[in-house]
């Protein structure tokens, strides 16, 4: 293909520019201006240029070669007599070689676009010499390497010395430093972390919410808010959400709550009723919960299971019912009680842990059937306390009540992976985790109270060999998390403490932001910097007030409101002294003057009753009248007077013997 420019002129190398051009071209910086331009073949100055650039690269190199064998042989002279041979493998240029280079600087003039720029500065050292080549795309930087050391070993070495970090995780876990937060005394059983890391919540047994702030912090290391939001109900799980605007709070209580960032309530899960049956017909749970999730993408939805024997997912949006009910059972078809729940990392299955040893999981939007169940997981009657997935999706991690930790594979949940042992644990709350580069498995062992201490166990995820543990405190490790931003691992003991486990190279912000803070100075207590000195009697406002007499301060008093007030005579009955309802028109004032009035009488009873005999006797009305007709005449002994009694003769005297 020929493409033809048509223009006027000549070349741009001819002598014949006129001065309009020269100004022209000193302006504009390139000439050539009103000049023919030539039918050229691309294929033709391809290869002219490749040949070009060839035979440029190879005199250079010989020259350079040249350069080097004089400053080798500077100082011999029968070295420098000796005629300088080419490097081996390159041979003198041929006399065509040299014609065809001729030709190519003769055309070079005309064609200084298309050829390769020369070398521009002072020509390299020896030792650079020997490894320039036109093959060569990067240039060596740095000081020159030890004699029988190459650029090849060096990069290898450092490549080697990189990946050896990168090979071995246990080497990425950040423990050179920490941190203790004092929660308070008891259990720490929930930890909580946003997605950025900068913000901590930590949960306990003493009902308390504490939030952690890690840029707001200084080095006396203060919660800035502690809150009760399920008043008397230990905490079971906090998490907050994708976004970080909402924290969910699950307690020991039947009701989720959702708090926002700063602790005020934005929703309470609706209450079930407890006496249906089924409690897919329930609005809400109806039992204590047992732990509670958010969806890994949506971020309305969360996650609860409860005592119920259910697992409800629940929408931020919709606080007067449930979304769905999953309602794992047991081989025989009976109700199981799932103590921990999560969700798949990209949010499309839901799995549970129950109590009978089983893991189940479901389809997201399948409620009815198990999508993959196993049945002897754990040991049956142990609380599974904890279920994490891989980041890559395909591995599950479960803790079991029965001191075991166990990987399996969703594609086939026959059997476990791997399995550990030996991993005490008394918190139905224990917590495992993937480390960010999902190589490293993380939990944590419980012991009793001056047994040992509390240790943070890693295993490698693939041979599930103990790669390393750190001991935490000198009590159990209920709680830990590995955020994977800040590289940072969060810890909470069954002595009230919430560690912080980080590296300053390592790790990123996070507990980096408050160390470095000295400590608030603490306000003390205005004092006065001068002495004054008080005369009592200079000012009015110190001098003494007159001593006056009795009657006078008496006369004034009474003139007092507040000082002559009556009191208030004391209530003894109702409406004693006339205290209550003795004046108004209400219904109770009326009430009060009629009827609750005091009605003692301190009359004698006696005589109150029988002012009414003789009146009674002459006119019967109620029961004489009633037996009139039956009634038997009443006859009464005479009692004789006492004067009569003393003079009567003794029964015995009349007696006749």
């Amino acid at each position: 293909w020929k493409p033809e420019i048509m223009d006027s002129g000549e070349d741009k190398n001819s002598c014949g520019t006129s001065d309009k051009d020269a100004d022209i071209a000193s302006v504009m910086g390139f000439s050539g201006f009103g000049k023919k331009a030539r039918t050229f073949d691309f294929d033709a100055i391809f290869e002219q240029t490749r040949r070009t650039a060839i035979e440029r690269s190879q005199k250079a190199l010989e020259e350079r070669e040249m350069e080097n064998m004089q400053q080798m042989s500077a100082g011999s002279s029968q070295s420098s007599k000796a005629p300088v041979q080419p490097r081996r493998g390159m041979s003198a240029p041929s006399a065509s070689s040299r014609g065809q280079e001729s030709d190519s600087e003769s055309s070079s003039g005309s064609e200084d676009e298309d050829s390769e720029e020369e070398q521009i500065g002072p020509p390299l050292p020896p030792a650079m010499a020997t490894r320039g080549g036109a093959d060569n795309e990067e240039e060596f930087v740095g000081p020159p390497l030890p004699p029988g050391y190459t650029l090849d070993d060096s990069l290898n070495s450092a490549c080697r010395s990189q990946n050896s970090v990168f090979q071995n995780p246990v080497k990425r876990i950040p423990d050179t430093h920490e941190i203790t937060l004092q929660h308070g005394t008891k259990t720490v059983s929930a930890l909580g972390l946003d997605p950025s890391g900068a913000r901590l919540v930590t949960g306990g047994y003493d009902y308390d919410v504490r939030f952690w702030d890690f840029a707001g912090m200084d080095a006396s290391l203060q919660a800035f808010r502690s809150l009760q939001p399920c008043e008397c109900h230990q905490i079971r799980s906090l998490q907050y959400s994708i976004t970080g605007d909402v924290l969910l709070v699950v307690a020991g209580n039947a009701q989720a709550k959702v708090l926002d960032r700063d602790g005020f309530q934005v929703l309470e899960c609706m209450k079930g009723d407890q006496y249906i049956v089924d409690m897919a017909n329930t609005k809400g749970h109806t039992a204590m919960l047992n732990g509670g999730c958010w969806h890994p993408k949506v971020k309305e939805e969360f996650l609860t299971c409860s005592n119920d024997g259910t697992v409800r997912t629940w929408d931020i949006n919709n606080e007067k019912k449930h979304k769905s009910v999953f309602k794992p059972r047991s081989m025989q078809g009976k109700k199981v009680t799932p103590t921990c729940c999560t969700y798949s990392r990209d949010g499309k299955m839901i799995a549970a842990g129950c109590q009978d040893g089983t893991i189940q999981i479901w389809d997201r939007n399948l409620s009815v059937h198990t999508k993959f169940h196993c049945r002897q997981a754990h040991t049956p009657g142990s609380d599974t306390s904890c279920l994490s997935f891989s980041y890559d999706g395909t591995v599950l991690a479960s803790r079991g009540g029965d001191d075991t930790l166990k990987t399996w594979d969703i594609r086939n949940f026959k059997k476990p992976l791997n399995v550990a042992t030996g991993l005490s644990t008394f918190f139905p709350m224990t917590d495992c985790c993937f480390s960010p580069d999902d190589k490293l498995l993380m939990t944590g062992t419980s012991v009793k109270k001056g047994e040992g201490n509390g240790k943070l166990v890693f295993f490698d995820r693939y041979t599930f060999q103990k790669s390393y543990e750190i001991e935490v405190a000198n009590s159990s490790v209920v709680r830990c998390l590995w955020h994977p931003k800040l590289n940072q691992i969060m810890v909470g003991t069954g002595n009230g403490l919430a560690k912080v486990y980080y590296d300053p190279v390592k790790s990123q912000r996070g507990a980096k932001l408050c160390v470095v803070k000295s400590r608030g100075k603490e306000k003390m207590a205005e004092t006065l910097t001068q002495d004054y000195i008080i005369t009592p009697h200079a000012l009015p406002m110190f001098r003494e007030a007159r001593q006056r007499s009795t009657r006078k301060q008496l006369e004034k008093d009474r003139l007092d409101p507040v000082k002559s007030h009556k009191p208030e005579p004391p209530v003894s009955g109702p409406g004693r002294g006339g205290r209550v309802g003795t004046h108004g028109g209400t219904l109770s004032s009326f009430i009060v003057k009629n009827i609750a009035l005091d009605k003692t009488d301190d009359s004698n009873a006696r005589e109150a009753i029988l002012r009414h005999a003789q009146e009674a006797s002459e006119n019967p009305y109620w029961v004489a009248p009633a037996y009139a007709r039956t009634q038997p005449e009443m006859i009464f002994a005479e009692v004789e007077s006492e004067d009569e009694e003393a003079n009567k003769e003794p029964e015995w005297k009349k007696r006749k013997i």
